[in-house]
């Protein structure tokens, strides 16, 4: 079975959070393990300061679709830009937590993700909700990719 990545980041909203709720333990399937651990992935390199991992797990195309608080940003190298310009060290960047509230199959290939995310910080913490569409991807077995 090829590795799943998202294929756009569809909206993260930036909002300023108390704590973040969890919900109740599941267990998920094998595609919905697959993307809760890119999503581990992820979290673990934003909390060592490292944008370059963080953003490997996006889809790595120009057409890379990110909705953030100043708008829509296409392709994964302005993305992983606006990281940088917004997180510039690692006291803005904080630590990162995801509470995932859905990973929800849309078909074979597509998944939707919604969840919040939350950076604790020594400058302020900050948080949100973010959505995800994930797509299986056969020839990117081997790749780190992600949009």
């Amino acid at each position: 079975m090829g590795k799943i990545i998202p294929v756009f980041i569809i909206a993260i909203l930036f909002c300023l959070s108390a704590a973040a709720q969890t919900k109740p333990a599941r267990t998920p399937g094998g595609d919905e393990q697959k993307i809760l651990a890119l999503l581990e992935e992820q979290r673990l390199a934003w909390n060592t300061g490292d944008l370059e991992q963080f953003m490997g797990t996006y889809w790595q195309s120009d057409s890379l679709m990110f909705i953030g608080k100043s708008g829509v940003t296409y392709g994964w190298q302005n993305t992983l830009n606006n990281y940088k310009n917004g997180y510039p060290d690692t006291a803005a960047m904080g630590k990162l937590k995801f509470d995932i509230l859905e990973v929800k199959r849309l078909s074979v290939m597509y998944f939707f993700v919604v969840g919040k995310w939350h950076l604790t910080r020594s400058i302020g913490d900050v948080g949100g909700h973010f959505t995800l569409l994930f797509k299986k991807s056969k020839e990117q077995v081997g790749d780190r990719g992600r949009s």
